[in-house]
């Protein structure tokens, strides 16, 4: 570049700044261009500051119409409780109704949202303590048509209800579920008495069967002699028994010569008392020795008589003798057996007996053991049970607490958004500058393209300066948050110098359809450089364009010297950032030199339209 060249870009540069104070109209104009971005920047950030924390004013419909219920003798009521605790809650102006006000209030619009309570909202609660538990249910009711944001922070509003009626049915349920555990308590408690006292009475019962069991050994001791006793006397009659088989023949074989006998002595005594008729004998001595004879006779025919029926009396005794002989050796055989059975059995009452007090004392054990772990189980869920229920409510109501750690906290939601919007305000900037103080193109003038590139930037780079510096004067005037203010405001200065060189350049270049070229891209940056909501929730197309786009980059630069700085994040975005700005330098100026004569005439055609 010669000095010719120099000259003639310090001539353009002069005479803009000439112009600037030449006119009031065009230094109040320039003042307006200086100040309009700012506006554009701090009025939205200043509105949206806090905007999920003015919603107090959002009306929200509430119809409680729950009949209420009983449980225990208690009477509950759900539906109002939750209305109780919603007039302590200011998050949202809650507004009671009844459910027909409600419905035609959310139609016409006069609210965002409601909620109907229906009638059977604690009865179906309290059904969890039944056999038929039923879900309890909310209606929404939302007018989405009347403010597409209204609508979602109504549903804001509605999980606030939502959250606060699981809270109390988790909370109902809990305690519900704690007051069985009192009554396990108090029933393990009892169960371990029980256990305890029956392990005793087993021990007492151990103790007598043990003093049985002596007594019993000490009987079959005596069972046992008494057993070789009877097994002795058996043996005794048994022998007896034959004596008394032998002595019954004899008696027989006597019986029948008896008899024998006694009918030849009847035979006799018949034959004497036939021969002899002492009414033929006179009186005398010989008729008294006749009826002496008769008399002896007749004796002995009663004594062969008596003799008879004595030997048959006598067969009859030696056979009964024989039967009772027979059965006491049948019956002296059987207590023997007997005797012999009853030592077994005294012999197995005594194991028996020492079994029992074995089984006795493992069961007492047993007993004992398990009553102890009752009591213990006991003791455990008392600690439980004793705690005040107010405070396990309370626990109940959130039982697991977040601990939230914010890593580069920030205090409010408009220091959140104003890297987005002071950027997007430096752009804004930028196009207004470049309209209203329209690049010239060299055609007619006897500076070349180049020439009269360079030497109008300067001006423009003046007024992204001073711009930004009205920006970030206001931010700090409203108070947004900033972590390092030199970095910050070296950030922001820069940001709007590169923005205003991508923009001049391209109209620089190209006239009005740089113009059209630079509203596009603002349109596309918008949506496209994640400023407010993440790139990941966006469209392909614009996840695509993300990294192309010079304000992701001036975002980033802004972000990390205002919130808090990562200067891996911070460096990176600094380079990309200039790097596009010289790539659009040399690009312009290589197309401005090509261009600028079509360029010009282009433009001259719009003039000659009236229209532009």
């Amino acid at each position: 570049m010669g000095r010719k060249d120099k000259g003639n870009i310090l001539e353009i540069m002069k005479n803009d700044f000439k112009s600037a104070f030449s006119n009031p109209i065009v230094t109040i104009i320039l003042i307006a261009i200086i100040i309009l971005p700012s506006l554009y920047a701090l009025l939205n950030i200043y509105a949206c500051w806090d905007p999920y924390g003015n919603t107090g004013d959002v009306e929200f419909a509430v119809a409680n119409l729950d009949n209420g219920t009983s449980l225990d003798n208690q009477t509950i009521n759900v539906g109002n409780e939750l209305v109780k605790d919603l007039k302590n809650n200011t998050k949202f102006k809650w507004t009671f109704v009844t459910e027909d006000e409600l419905r035609d209030g959310v139609y016409k619009g006069d609210y965002y949202a409601g909620i109907v309570i229906p009638k059977n909202l604690s009865k179906n609660i309290v059904s969890i303590t039944t056999d038929d538990p039923q879900q309890a249910k909310l209606e929404y009711v939302v007018n989405v048509k009347a403010n597409p944001v209204a609508a979602k922070l109504t549903n804001t509003a509605a999980n606030t209800v939502y959250t606060e009626l699981n809270a109390k049915i988790v909370e109902f349920i809990n305690l519900a579920a704690y007051g069985k555990l009192g009554e396990l308590q108090e029933g393990l408690a009892s169960g371990a008495e029980q256990l305890s006292g029956g392990g005793v009475q087993l021990q007492s019962g151990a103790a007598q069967v043990s003093s049985g069991a002596g007594q019993v050994q000490d009987g079959a001791s005596q069972v046992q002699d008494g057993s070789k006793q009877i097994k002795d006397g058996s043996n005794t009659i048994k022998e007896k028994s034959s004596e008394i088989d032998k002595g019954k023949e004899t008696i027989k074989e006597n019986s029948e010569l008896i008899k024998e006998k006694s009918s030849e002595l009847e035979k006799g005594s018949e034959e004497i008392q036939s021969s002899v008729d002492p009414s033929l004998i006179p009186d005398g001595p010989v008729k008294e020795y006749a009826e002496g004879n008769a008399k002896v006779a007749d004796g002995s025919g009663q004594l062969a008589e008596g003799s008879s029926k004595l030997a048959d009396g006598s067969v009859q005794l030696a056979e009964g003798s024989s039967k009772i002989s027979n059965g006491s050796a049948f019956l002296a055989s059987k207590s023997g057996e007997l005797a012999d059975g009853s030592v077994q059995l005294a012999e197995g009452s005594v194991s028996l007996a020492a079994g029992a007090e074995m089984l006795s004392n493992a069961a007492a054990q047993a007993l004992f053991t398990a009553s102890a772990a009752l009591f213990s189980s006991a003791d455990a869920l008392s600690g439980i049970t004793g705690i005040n229920e107010t405070l396990l409510g309370d626990y109940f109501f959130s039982p697991v607490k977040l601990e939230t750690n914010e890593i580069f906290s920030v205090p409010d939601y408009g220091s959140s958004v104003s890297p987005f919007y002071i950027a997007l305000s430096m752009w804004v900037g930028a196009l207004i500058t470049c309209v209203m103080i329209e690049p010239k193109s060299s055609m007619g003038t006897k500076y070349s393209p180049f020439e009269m590139y360079t030497g109008k930037l300067l001006i423009y780079i003046v007024m992204s300066i001073l711009q930004a510096c009205v920006t970030l004067l206001g931010a700090y005037i409203l108070g947004i948050h900033v972590d390092n203010y030199p970095l910050f405001y070296f950030s922001a200065i820069l940001v709007s110098v590169v923005f205003m060189i991508i923009i001049y350049s391209v109209i620089s270049a190209v006239g009005t359809v740089g113009k059209g070229i630079a509203v596009l891209l603002l349109v596309l940056q918008i949506s496209g450089t994640g400023g407010i909501y993440p790139i990941e929730i966006m469209g392909e197309f614009f996840r695509y364009i993300y990294p192309h786009m010079p304000m992701t980059y001036a975002i980033a630069l802004l972000r990390e010297s205002q919130l808090g700085v990562v200067w891996s994040n911070y460096f990176p975005a600094l380079i990309i950032l200039l790097a596009i700005g010289i790539v659009f330098v040399v690009v312009s100026v290589i197309v401005k030199d090509k261009a600028d004569k079509p360029s010009k005439y282009f433009e001259d055609r719009l003039e000659d339209s009236g229209l532009f």
